[in-house]
């Protein structure tokens, strides 16, 4: 009996590389479909078509090697520097470069270079800490209320309101300047305590939105609690936008840690950190520039690495920016 093969993609009349379609086979007589043979086009996964977008692009591996460099300086200073950066000898003061010294030595005799790479430690470790709460405090509150609306939204909707109104900098400034012992945590709970609105009302834009799908209800026509439908569908399905955020939050971050070092209200002096090292080498920027460009270069360097992973990732996530 002759045959009619058509190919279909579910989804798109036109399949994108890497998905999988369907040949089927028909009889005339209409009796349906006898034989069906599945081909290399389906339909993938929102995180797997994000991750095809970020690997095309070399913005994403050029990001990617910046911060894996920034995170292994951070975390093995020992592999790049085996000189004590806070072993200083003021003979040496603002001497040039020299053997084994590369960058030359600051007012203070210390070896610039090794200081430079010791500071990374200081800004990652609070830029993480104060990025993980912000994420932690922010998602819960702005989930509840996108989620649970009524009294809940109206609520936590005004004390948002309420912090955000609040300059991030200019608190950390007032309560850091009455604070003593000044640790790395302290201040990325300062910098997360006022850090938090603009992730918390991202996230309750998108749970709003994601709530009203008919997988949410689905999931409550099968007896599933709200508090269950939030943890297992809602987020993760608004996870999107908050990892974005994240990204280029982590950056801010690093920028306010070494905005609060540098005025001297931030990590103390016995911590390496390069706001800290911008500060002290203000003073010689006439003479000396280079031993302000170096952690100033660092600081530079390690916050554009976030900020284009978080250009990326959004772009790779936003299915209208996404190349189909």
């Amino acid at each position: 009996m002759p045959e009619n093969r058509y190919e279909s993609s579910p989804g798109s009349t036109t399949a994108r590389p890497g998905q999988e379609h369907y040949t089927a086979t028909f009889d005339e007589g209409g009796l349906g479909a006898v034989d069906a043979v599945r081909t290399d086009d389906a339909p993938t996964s929102l995180w797997r078509d994000a991750w095809r977008e970020m690997r095309a692009r070399w913005l994403f591996w050029v990001s990617a090697a910046v911060i894996v460099l920034v995170v292994l300086v951070a975390i093995f200073p020992g592999l790049f520097t085996s000189i004590d950066p806070r072993s200083c000898d003021l003979t040496k003061a603002l001497e040039g470069p020299q053997a084994g010294h590369p960058f030359g030595f600051d007012r203070q005799g210390c070896d610039i270079y090794s200081r430079t790479v010791y500071g990374a430690r200081a800004s990652v470790v609070v830029g993480v800490l104060a990025t993980t709460m912000v994420v932690i405090i922010g998602t819960t509150i702005g989930a509840i209320a996108g989620y649970y609306g009524k009294w809940f939204d109206t609520i936590l909707s005004r004390i948002t309101d309420i912090f955000f109104a609040i300059p991030l900098v200019l608190a950390a400034i007032v309560i850091m300047s009455v604070t003593t012992n000044r640790t790395s945590f302290l201040v990325a709970f300062v910098l997360a305590l006022f850090g938090w609105t603009q992730i918390a009302r991202i996230t309750r834009g998108t749970v709003m939105s994601v709530k009203n799908n008919e997988f949410v209800t689905a999931a409550r026509s099968l007896g599933m609690s709200r508090g269950q439908i939030l943890v297992r569908h809602v987020l993760p399905n608004s996870a999107a936008p908050i990892i974005v955020y994240a990204t280029v939050a982590l950056g801010q971050f690093i920028v306010a840690e070494a905005t609060l070092s540098f005025l001297g209200i931030g990590l103390p002096p016995s911590v390496v950190s390069w706001g800290g090292d911008i500060s002290a080498a203000q003073g010689a920027i006439r003479t000396n520039p280079e031993i302000l460009l170096y952690p100033a270069g660092g600081l530079a360097l390690t916050v554009l690495g976030f900020m284009m992973m978080g250009d990326v990732v959004r772009d790779a996530l936003d299915p209208k920016a996404r190349k189909r």
